[in-house]
């Protein structure tokens, strides 16, 4: 779903991702890990063509970004690390809005939205306004906005920052179940390596450079660890 080929970037002189390659297959999650300054924000602002880079290719779901860009965002679901939600619209109002900006009838929007909601256990807010719900509620409400047009890959940078520890565990459990029950590619940014199951594919990213990248079982073969813990910091440390 998300093919990254030989990408670079530099804010003036200063490298921020050299030469990274990788692919996100569909069905599963793939967990971006790295401390911060490694390059994970550079990287989705090049993935959601908040920036373009004159070195490198990225592909979604096979278009091209620079060469086909509307076909290519149009695959593409995201859930920011920062909430993005209009505070003082309703739950629904929201999600319509953003139905509309993908050009979705109204019929057909109400019924996703529906399906959705009820999906995520917040159908009995969907009138509410979004700034009566608590931040676990709104996460849901984001995922469900991300998810409305059914994307081919759905970005998450970060979605769990600020959530307290139930919340989190609900929306990590349900973004995994989502990925193998719709065939659709994730690419999820996180600091917390408890959010990582077994069954994902694994990137660590560090300094600008993917320092691993495989199944989580490969990388802890690969560099001798029993925990991925241990593991990233291994990683991280040889680089530093």
């Amino acid at each position: 779903m998300l093919k990254v080929s030989r990408l670079s970037y530099s804010y003036g002189r200063k490298l921020a991702l050299d030469d990274i390659s990788f692919e996100v297959q569909p069905g599963r999650c793939t967990m971006l890990l790295g401390p911060n300054g490694a390059g994970k924000s550079t990287l989705f602002s090049l993935i959601t063509h908040l920036y373009d880079s004159p070195q490198g290719q990225i592909e979604i779901a096979g278009y091209n970004l620079l060469q086909q860009p509307c076909q290519a965002l149009a695959k593409l679901g995201v859930v920011f690390q920062q909430p993005t939600l209009d505070l003082d619209l309703s739950v629904l109002q929201n999600l319509r809005y953003h139905a509309a900006l993908h050009g979705l009838p109204r019929a057909e929007a109400d019924k996703r939205i529906q399906e959705m909601l009820e999906r995520l256990n917040v159908s009995d807010r969907r009138l509410d306004k979004v700034r009566t719900l608590n931040g676990g509620h709104r996460r849901r409400v984001e995922i469900a906005r991300a998810l409305l047009h059914r994307p081919a890959l759905l970005l998450l940078d970060e979605p769990s920052v600020g959530l307290d520890v139930p919340s989190r565990r609900a929306m990590v459990d349900h973004i995994h179940a989502l990925a193998g029950d719709s065939h659709m590619g994730v690419l999820w940014a996180t600091h917390l390596i408890d959010e990582v199951s077994d069954r994902d594919s694994l990137i660590v990213l560090h300094q600008g450079k993917i320092r691993a990248h495989g199944s989580v079982a490969g990388v802890l073969q690969a560099t001798g660890s029993a925990s991925l813990d241990a593991s990233f910091r291994a990683l991280t440390e040889a680089a530093a």
